[in-house]
């Protein structure tokens, strides 16, 4: 007699609560196509990582509320019974939620904006040999700098990403120090020379090639506009008229 109330609560809150996962997962699937949630990723560059899944991002989060909202269930549902270790480690599951969506976030917000560095690198350094080699490289580093933050975020491998994330910190500003202010000054200085007289180079060809066209837009702008053409007169007289006609055109140019 004291089994079967509780028994029969926790097959209710399980029911009431699947069907809320239920109606979450529909909800923030719609909500998200309506914002254009999937458009803004794949700007992002997560569209080549979700190529081959039969889920987009929209989905993606519509099932990690969908199973948020059944671990609210489960753990309501456990409650009743009192203290044992699934609800303690459903609450824990529970907890670590926000930090994972927070995650997510981060590597959203990373992915875009390393995307939109590489557009704008690439822009202003097209023209240059070595300008979509900084482009990759610094969108690389923004994209692994949010991988980073996010695995601290959620508390995964945070003993191997801080220490990495220091490592490869110190390795650039070490390179940065010894290379170019200490024993390699020699070789450095030659090929920043090489480098510069390059980069030179080829911003002379950009400010030639701008040049060219903007005189050739110019010269489009100051050609004269051609009168247009007469038309043939029908009637009596059409003969002569059609004749002064055709004379007329190049009398105008022995004029002008």
């Amino acid at each position: 007699m004291l089994f079967l109330p509780k028994a029969v609560a926790f097959v209710a809150i399980l029911i009431v609560g699947w069907l809320i996962a239920k109606a979450v997962l529909k909800i923030v699937d719609k909500v998200l196509e309506r914002v254009h949630f999937d458009r803004a990723v794949e700007r992002g560059g997560i569209k080549t990582a979700l190529a081959r899944s039969k889920y987009d991002a929209s989905d993606i989060v519509a099932k990690l509320a969908y199973y948020a909202v059944l671990l609210v269930t489960l753990q309501l549902a456990f409650g009743i019974w009192g203290p044992n270790p699934i609800s303690d480690l459903i609450h824990g599951v529970v907890a670590w939620l926000p930090r994972a969506f927070v995650a997510i976030v981060i590597v959203v917000v990373a992915a875009a904006i390393a995307k939109a560095v590489k557009d704008i690198i690439s822009s202003a350094l097209g023209g240059l040999s070595y300008g979509r080699v900084l482009a990759n490289i610094a969108s690389v580093f923004i994209l692994g700098l949010g991988v980073i933050a996010a695995l601290n975020q959620i508390g995964v491998a945070t003993a191997v990403t801080t220490p990495v994330l220091i490592a490869v910190l110190a390795t650039v500003g070490g390179i940065l120090v010894v290379g170019v202010g200490g024993g390699l000054v020699r070789p450095m200085q030659s090929r920043w020379e090489n480098w510069l007289a390059r980069a030179e180079e080829e911003s002379q060809a950009i400010a030639t090639h701008a040049r060219a066209y903007q005189a050739g837009r110019r010269d489009a702008a100051a050609m004269p506009t051609m009168p247009p053409p007469a038309q043939p007169v029908t009637g009596p007289g059409a003969e002569v008229s059609n004749e002064a006609t055709m004379v007329l055109p190049e009398a105008r140019g022995i004029y002008r």
